[in-house]
């Protein structure tokens, strides 16, 4: 059951496929709306979101937010193409954690970073 960022459009940023403890898996259908040019380049920025949809994901507490990354765009993501984003957790301390992720097309390494999150008491607005 998915405990975060319910509100995510998933046109966008992914469908969950699978999450436990952990660990998630997002699909992300790319779409004409995502295209940055004439030869359907899509737009990192879809890429970024899903692989930081999942990372939450993986966390899965309702208060997670993103405090930094480092991540590397490996090869093109193209319109038409579905993009599938693992994360793991790879370190936890309390309220911080490192996400592992990885996203692939078919079986191309297409994206990977390193997630940090924090959970914060109370929502990051109130």
């Amino acid at each position: 059951m998915v405990n975060t960022h319910l509100k995510i459009d998933s046109k966008f940023s992914g469908v969950v496929v699978e999450n436990k403890k952990g660990y998630a898996k997002i699909k992300l259908t790319t779409t004409k709306e995502m295209v940055a040019d004439e030869f359907g380049l899509i737009h990192g920025g879809f890429t970024f979101s899903a692989a930081d949809y999942s990372a939450m994901v993986a966390v899965n507490e309702p208060n997670v937010v993103l405090v930094g990354a480092e991540v590397k765009f490996l090869a093109p993501i193209k319109v038409g193409d579905i993009a599938t984003f693992e994360a793991n957790i790879i370190e936890q301390n309390g309220a911080k954690a490192k996400v592992d992720v990885v996203g692939k097309v078919e079986d191309k390494e297409v994206f990977r970073g390193v997630f940090k999150t924090y959970v914060t008491k109370e929502h990051i607005l109130s």
